[in-house]
């Protein structure tokens, strides 16, 4: 049995493209990792807990405050919320506002919650 230089081209490539693609598969992570904060359920505590702090403040805080009051609260968890920062921080309250859009900064917040 006879086979040309394409079909053995043509052969030899999908049988490595299979192999490749196998490869790659088995190192993807299948499972979601113990501090991964980008749930849908870690960002609800992260939510909660920065309305927690702005109605412990009365919304008189700017960003900076809210962040450190935050991250020193007991309930915050570090180990969890490695990454959390100030842009993280930003992104929550953005989309605290496109949820209630008659929020515009803390102070609306805290009224909202009074």
């Amino acid at each position: 049995m006879k086979f040309d230089t394409s079909t053995l081209m043509m052969l030899f490539f999908v049988l490595f493209f299979i192999i490749s693609m196998w490869k790659i598969y088995a190192f993807l992570p299948n499972k979601a990792l113990a501090d991964d904060d980008t749930t849908k359920e870690s960002e609800d505590e992260l939510m909660r807990l920065m309305l927690k702090v702005i109605k412990e403040n009365k919304g008189e805080l700017d960003l900076e405050q809210l962040f450190a009051k935050m991250t020193q609260e007991e309930s915050f968890d570090a180990q969890h919320f490695w990454r959390f920062n100030l842009n993280r921080l930003k992104h929550l309250l953005n989309k605290h506002y496109l949820k209630n859009p008659h929020a515009k900064n803390l102070q609306d917040i805290y009224t909202q919650q009074i």
